[in-house]
């Protein structure tokens, strides 16, 4: 292992989030390798100094190397962050959970549901990493488009943990003049809301691309929230969480800003276009498309009244038509705000 002040940094996931997340400990000078499992990818990324499909134009520090060999993009490593999909992780865990360096830092950069069992992202990792490793996991969350943090854009985020010791390294170690990153220790409420922001935000979309104005957009953000807080306190958060980056934060700039792929996913509903169509045109992923069907699940499992959640799962997977889910929306029985 190397000096505490100077991590080596393993990137397991070479999206738009994994390298702008590499990219961001490179430029402090941290030794970085970011893992590709495609080795085509990883060979290109390697040459050409840029993840051309990902993250066009973010130009790679000298000190980021790129590798599709797991092992060694894990060996020595103090910090090791994982990006992988939610749906794919389970997966990657049981391939490489074991390989990760026992006294390693780890930190999640997923935001998600399993759409199966219905855990959390941090449910898997308690799951599936040796208990003394998936017990001290870190997961980041907040308002943080990666294009936005390559270019070096202010930023704030929140990393949460069990045990604030490993939260605290991370902050230490990814706060930047640009980059500034907070600490809690409420893990369910940081995940629930980077996950559930991404249903609401196809629903706000489906609202731009059906022509509605700011009146329908804030409404719906609102209400979405009010959604998400319920799910988050039944599972044990702090609502304070929800009001903060990783909830409220991460939710406006989902579904308000021009770069959020599940915003885009609901213009394109909202307009006509067929959710395979959509999805078929980008090599993005749009984790709420997936969250959606989870959230739905976990609604009915909870017992909980989420009809922003269900009016997207409805659009998503059994073809409602955008104005019928309005329709649905607006015609509920009226009632007290706070229920």
């Amino acid at each position: 292992m190397s000096s505490a002040t100077t991590p080596t940094v393993a990137v397991l996931g070479a999206g738009s989030w994994g390298t702008a997340l590499a990219k961001l400990v490179a430029d402090k000078g941290f030794p970085t390798t970011l893992w590709a499992r495609n080795p085509d990818l990883a060979r290109a990324l390697e040459a050409t100094r840029e993840n051309a499909t990902y993250l066009p134009g973010a130009m790679f520090p000298p000190c980021l190397r790129v590798t599709s060999d797991v092992d060694e993009a894990l060996r020595g490593a103090d910090l090791v962050m994982v990006v992988i999909p939610t749906h794919g992780l389970r997966a990657a865990l049981v391939e490489i959970g074991h390989r990760i360096p026992a006294n390693a830092v780890v930190v999640s950069a997923i935001k998600g549901i399993e759409e199966d069992s219905l855990l959390l992202v941090s449910g898997m990792f308690e799951q599936l990493l040796p208990p003394s490793l998936g017990a001290r996991v870190c997961y980041l969350g907040g308002p943080s488009f990666a294009k936005e943090v390559a270019q070096q854009t202010p930023t704030a985020v929140s990393v949460a943990s069990h045990d604030m010791r490993q939260a605290e390294k991370v902050r230490d170690w990814l706060s930047t003049d640009r980059f500034r990153v907070y600490t809690t220790d409420d893990v369910p409420g940081v995940e629930v809301g980077g996950a559930l922001k991404n249903v609401v935000a196809i629903a706000v979309g489906v609202a731009d691309g059906m022509g509605f104005g700011h009146n329908s957009r804030a409404g719906l953000i609102t209400r979405g929230l009010n959604e998400i807080n319920r799910v988050a306190v039944r599972m044990g958060a702090n609502p304070l969480t929800i009001a903060g980056l990783s909830g409220m934060g991460d939710l406006v700039l989902t579904c308000t800003g021009e770069l959020s792929r599940n915003r885009t996913v609901g213009v394109r509903l909202g307009r006509g276009e067929p959710l395979e169509r959509i999805l078929g045109s980008t090599t993005m992923v749009a984790e709420g498309v997936r969250t959606a069907r989870s959230a739905h699940a976990l609604a009915h499992k909870l017992a909980l009244d989420m009809p922003i959640t269900v009016e997207v799962y409805r659009m998503l997977y059994e073809a409602k038509l955008p104005s019928e889910a309005l329709q649905t929306l607006m015609s509920r029985p009226l009632r007290f705000e706070r229920e």
